[in-house]
């Protein structure tokens, strides 16, 4: 899976690392298994995608990421806002990481602020978070 993560559950976030070719299933994927889980409910979230060397879709970025943005607000747990900090420093994923934050701000289910960075430290800062094991 181009998308690893690991859930922190002592500072309440879930880190994920993209890598090679990235596609719109894998997103899906990521977003349905990751956040279907009750151990990470109201958990901030970090996406580095700066290993991601390709993004590939079957469908226009826009409606891929429209859908992306209403699942995840529609499994935003309504009683409990959080944080989710999008690393892309190449110009595309950093576009398509702006377009879907303006897709979840625009959602009313949505309860988690998204914010895309160009550095690591940068997005760690906004998430309040020190060094992360294994991440530079």
């Amino acid at each position: 899976m181009p998308l690893k993560y690991h859930i922190d559950h002592a500072r309440r976030l879930v880190v994920a690392r993209g890598s090679g070719v990235l596609t719109g299933a894998d997103i899906f994927d990521y977003q349905r298994e990751v956040w279907s889980r009750p151990d990470v409910v109201g958990y901030d979230e970090l996406v580095d995608m700066t290993g991601v060397t390709e993004i590939a879709t079957a469908i226009p970025a826009g409606d891929n990421f429209r859908a992306l943005a209403a699942l995840s607000a529609a499994m935003d747990p309504a009683e409990t806002p959080s944080k989710f900090a999008i690393v892309a420093g190449e110009e595309l994923a950093f576009g398509l990481g702006r377009m879907y934050q303006t897709y979840r701000e625009l959602d009313p289910k949505s309860t988690k602020e998204v914010r895309v960075f160009r550095t690591l430290t940068e997005a760690m800062a906004y998430l309040n978070v020190e060094a992360l094991e294994g991440m530079k």
